[in-house]
């Protein structure tokens, strides 16, 4: 599904990556590991076409992403790409639904379509009680809940999350965790996770070992959960 292939990039002096290659495939779970500084949200952004490379290139099914206008670039990313970061960005002046709508009426769904979809997403995550909250007033857990249901609002093939369980404490860490792979399952999404959480990593059916700017080495773990229960 999607492919970055020989991707480089530098700050200044600074050799962030160097000639980065790896495949991302339809449903499946990819854990990008290493340690600080190995250039891992680098390599997300340029994947999630947030940032370009100085070299290389990325393609979703074929397609050259850096070659399209920058209009169709960002239509690429808001219908085929969900983002979810460590601190969930929700916008702090509007209610959690308000947040979870904005993809889709950035596309152009009307806003009763939006909100159906909102609430159906928010219900499957457990916090359709807080709809009407303020970022302010939901718990680091919910409102991470609520990133996830914003990044699922146009029923992305793709989430690309950076640290998304790097803020919150060890039970909604395990909660979140459990998610990801229900949502796989459910929905058939595909994941991108950076992440330090050894025990998220070591479920996934692949983990990407980056080191200084290379891949060190990628383990094909070959244990699809795609339509079964985790075991997590």
């Amino acid at each position: 599904m999607i492919e970055a292939i020989d991707i480089s990039k530098s700050y200044g002096s600074l050799r962030v990556l160097d000639n980065v290659s790896i495949s991302l495939s339809d449903s499946e779970i990819t854990a990008i590991v290493g340690p600080s500084g190995a250039g891992k949200t680098t390599l997300l952004q340029i994947i999630g076409a947030l940032d370009r490379p100085d070299s290389g290139e990325v393609k979703y099914d074929g397609t050259s992403v850096f070659g399209l206008s920058d209009r169709k670039l960002s239509s690429l990313r808001n219908r085929n790409i969900g983002f979810v970061f460590q601190f969930h960005q929700l916008l702090p002046e509007f209610s959690l639904i308000e947040n979870v709508i904005m993809p889709a009426l950035i596309r152009g769904v009307s806003v009763k379509e939006a909100m159906d979809r909102a609430r159906y997403l928010c219900d499957y995550l457990g916090i359709s009680h807080r709809l009407s909250h303020r970022p302010a007033q939901l718990s680091g857990g919910e409102c991470q809940r609520g990133a996830v249901a914003r990044a699922l609002m146009n029923n992305p093939s793709i989430i690309l999350a950076d640290e998304p369980t790097g803020s919150l404490d060890s039970h909604n860490r395990a909660e979140l965790h459990r998610l990801f792979f229900d949502i796989r399952r459910d929905m058939g999404a595909s994941f991108a996770i950076v992440t330090h959480d050894e025990s998220l990593a070591a479920d996934c059916d692949k983990i990407v070992y980056l080191r200084d700017g290379v891949v060190d080495h990628i383990e094909q773990r070959n244990q699809s959960l795609n339509g079964k229960e985790s075991d997590i």
